[in-house]
């Protein structure tokens, strides 16, 4: 069958995928409604396209932190690649590069810092988690530097790991043949099989639950890397980010599988858009599938967005051609959505070619 769109890789990576591993994929936090609704949020907002506009030449190319890349759609960080192919962060790694646009890599790969560089050139993002012993956290910033990778994802809203009830029933653990590549040397690479997740236990022993601003200031005095603060959703968090000397915010909220009952990240956005005043960039991760998706974004005042899901299921069914395809098929779809909405560059791309149903709930369909 050939694949016409991103979400039919999911059906696929069930197929090939053990169900522990596909759960831990798939699933959200406790009853999933946010995870629903990251997905349905999207067909709230409809467009309003112009017409009898020349679009005979479209550039979606853009700048992220400085650097150049083709299309404002990126990969964002999702941990233990290798559980969905034997590849794992090295064929999304070359996926991104070929695509020329910037991968984030998670401080859980399976594959470290070093490893993923060896891959060859690309603009890498490193995100990561904050440990409670420090030293760790110097020598992984420290180790992302060296290796080339452009700035720090700093995640934020995982003091504890959320309630994953599909991880918990599954008991999940990293598989024996695998560990957390870029702790292996400090002997923090591996999962005890627990009586619930093994991922929450790992972060309820390991994280820094204490997390707060005044780290995300610290950050800044061990690296010169720039800092996006990721799993932000308020205006008031994003004026805290801001001031405690963030690059760029990404809203997000994790996949949703932290707090179940927050609003879908594109709800979220231009909440969050409003109150940086334009004074460091908005990205967004959550539900992105379509073309469509990216353009909306975009529209709310997002700089950019960020796939995680579409990237492990891809990989899952093909490897880094699946992931190549994701990036491919995202790319055209969003090509046609500025044409077919008369726009033919990014800087285009106005809150006035859409509609959301909280602008004028009488005007749009009932769904």
């Amino acid at each position: 069958m050939e694949i016409t769109n991103v979400t039919e890789y999911e059906a696929i990576a069930k197929e090939k995928l053990p169900k522990m591993v596909y759960d831990y994929y798939a699933s959200g936090a406790e009853d999933q409604w946010t995870l629903k609704e990251n997905r349905f949020a999207f067909s709230r907002i409809l467009f309003r396209p112009r017409i009898l506009i020349d679009v005979s030449k479209i550039d979606m190319a853009t700048t992220v932190l400085g650097f150049k890349i083709s299309m404002p759609i990126m990969i964002a960080p999702t941990a233990m690649q290798k559980m969905a192919h034997p590849e794992g962060e090295y064929a999304t790694a070359r996926a991104a590069s070929a695509a020329g646009t910037i991968m984030t890599l998670s401080s859980w790969a399976t594959s470290s810092v070093e490893e993923v560089a060896s891959t060859g050139p690309g603009i890498r993002f490193f995100q990561l988690y904050v440990y409670k012993d420090r030293n760790v956290v110097e020598q992984l910033v420290r180790r992302a530097e060296r290796a080339g990778f452009k700035a720090i994802a700093l995640t934020v809203d995982t003091p504890r790991l959320g309630r994953r009830e599909a991880d918990i029933k599954n008991r999940f653990t990293l598989p024996p043949f695998l560990t957390l590549k870029n702790f292996e040397g400090l002997n923090l690479g591996k999962m005890e099989t627990t009586s619930e997740s093994g991922l929450a236990s790992y972060v309820a022993g390991q994280i820094d639950r204490s997390l707060s601003w005044k780290d995300v200031k610290w950050l800044q005095t061990i690296t010169k890397l720039p800092i996006l603060v990721k799993g932000v959703i308020t205006a008031e968090d994003t004026r805290l980010a801001i001031q405690a000397g963030a690059a760029g915010i990404i809203v997000s909220n994790h996949g949703a599988r932290q707090l179940d009952y927050v609003p879908a990240t594109i709800m979220a956005l231009e909440e969050v858009v409003k109150a940086a005043q334009g004074r460091v960039p908005v990205f967004l991760d959550g539900g992105v599938r379509r073309g469509t998706d990216v353009f909306k974004a975009l529209a709310l005042g997002a700089s950019g967005i960020f796939i995680g899901r579409p990237v492990v299921f891809s990989l899952a069914a093909e490897g880094e051609a699946g992931v190549r395809k994701v990036l491919q098929m995202l790319r055209d779809e969003f090509e046609l959505t500025m044409v077919l909405s008369g726009c033919r560059s990014l800087k285009e791309i106005t809150r006035n070619h859409i509609m959301a149903d909280w602008d004028q709930p009488h005007l749009m369909p009932r769904l």
